[in-house]
């Protein structure tokens, strides 16, 4: 099946196919367009974490107790996790990652923008590649926002007013702000950090969402659970500055305190929205429980009354009555009801 071609140094792989449900209903799922890259990255993905000799044990250990679903995604997850803590190749992940949610976020907004990775490109400053992602409004070439991704806990915030001019060079927010602008030649730039990789310096001051005065945007992101929420709420606050700020002449300190204001206010709604979801969940629990507690009090009362008025109850009776197989039966349709309000 698989043939090294030595000269060319490619792996070649000849009639293959896969009978697996998992694999089949992710790549299903996809547009046509998409499956040949899908299917190159998760092949690079496999060889990565069988590189990582703790995972590759694992996968060893237990390729032959592996079989539900359940155990396949927490497989996944843990592989996924292993990656994403190796400094090596966690910042182009993330890059990835970010535009690919940026476009769907942007086609599920009806939005003409376009998220482009700069790669290896540099940009306007000799050498300088900082700035990993450029967004195009619209489509437009010349109304850009940049964005720098930084899963790094060793970024500081590094405002100016602490900065000190002879210490050694670091990078900090600040600075890849002004650099990607400066790089990339953008209306605005945003910075993007990941909840488990990022300084206290920066949470200390922007828990979700920030705005630095004439600098620029701070999201924070949690790429483990999927949540690029809070990169949503800068890039369309980002979006709206960018495509009226020509157009505009509003004082700096009034612009501030406005962006600052409306941050807060849809951090507040984040909150409230999670809180509500929570609540949902909760209440779904409790409903399955009190639905569980009827059915139980029924089914006791079926066999009670069978046993007063019959006087017996035979083997048959019992064994029914101990497995209960019935009741399973209706509240799986009940639990299915309920997961679906």
């Amino acid at each position: 099946m698989i043939n090294l071609n030595q000269k060319l140094n490619r792996v070649e792989v000849k009639n293959f196919e896969i009978d697996n449900q998992i694999v089949f209903n992710y790549f299903n799922n996809l547009p046509v367009s998409e499956r040949g890259d899908k299917l190159f990255r998760a092949l690079y993905i496999g060889v990565l974490a069988l590189m990582e000799d703790r995972i590759s044990a694992f996968l060893s250990k237990t390729s032959n107790e592996l079989g539900t679903e359940l155990e396949s995604l927490k497989m996944i997850f843990d592989m996924k996790k292993e990656l994403f803590y190796k400094t090596s190749i966690k910042g182009s992940f993330a890059e990835d990652d970010i535009a690919e949610y940026l476009n769907e976020y942007f086609k599920n907004k009806n939005l003409k923008d376009v998220a482009l990775l700069t790669g290896n490109e540099a940009g306007n400053l000799p050498r300088n590649k900082t700035g990993d992602i450029i967004c195009k409004i619209n489509g437009e070439p010349d109304l850009k926002i940049t964005i720098e991704c930084k899963f790094d806990k060793s970024i500081k915030l590094g405002n100016i007013e602490s900065k000190e001019i002879f210490t050694r060079k670091y990078d900090s927010a600040w600075s890849q702000l002004i650099e990607s602008d400066a790089n990339r030649n953008s209306k605005v730039s945003i910075i993007v950090f990941d909840i488990s990789l990022v300084d206290n310096s920066i949470l200390k001051v922007f828990e979700n969402v920030g705005f630095i005065q004439s600098i620029g945007f701070i999201a924070i992101i949690d790429s483990q659970k999927g949540d690029y929420s809070n990169l949503a709420i800068a890039y369309m606050l980002a979006r709206d500055i960018a495509i009226n700020a020509k157009n505009v002449d509003l004082d700096k300190n009034l612009l501030s305190m406005i962006v600052n204001r409306i941050i807060k206010d849809i951090n507040e709604i984040t909150a409230i929205k999670r809180l509500v979801e929570g609540n949902i969940e909760n209440n779904k629990s409790i409903l399955k429980q009190l639905e569980k507690s009827i059915l139980l009090m029924n089914f006791n009362q079926e066999y009670l009354n069978k046993f007063l008025n019959d006087g017996v109850l035979d083997k048959k009776d019992l064994l029914d009555f101990y497995m209960g197989e019935d009741i399973k039966d209706k509240y799986k349709l009940i639990e299915k009801e309920i997961d679906n309000l």
